[in-house]
């Protein structure tokens, strides 16, 4: 995947589910289709803090909320600033799950 190539993003926001004010934890973005392990189970994440990581898609739609534009725009400037061109989704579709393990399984055959 070169720099040049727009990237499916999503936004997620962890918050805080014991507080009363369901205060924001963590923003996050979630890049389906890049992969981040060698079988492509899991997906490259990231965010402020710890920057890039990977992550399990399914658990982290599953724990989180879709982020609003105002609570993502730091992260997606952040981002963008490293050199991403980001296309905003708001769930990935079987199709960016099926290129990411693609993409794995082309580099083993390699």
């Amino acid at each position: 995947m070169s720099k040049s190539e727009t990237i499916p993003v999503v936004f997620r926001v962890w918050v805080d589910k014991l507080s009363s004010t369901r205060n924001i934890i963590e923003t996050f973005a979630l890049f389906p289709t890049i992969h981040a392990d060698n079988t492509g189970n899991y997906c490259s994440s990231y965010s402020h803090i710890g920057q890039h990581s990977s992550a399990d898609y399914f658990h982290c739609i599953n724990k989180s909320r879709p982020a609003t534009p105002d609570e993502y725009a730091d992260l997606k400037a952040e981002l963008e600033r490293r050199g991403y061109i980001l296309r905003v989704i708001q769930r990935a579709i079987r199709q960016h799950h099926n290129e990411r393990r693609a993409t794995v399984a082309a580099l083993a055959a390699a």
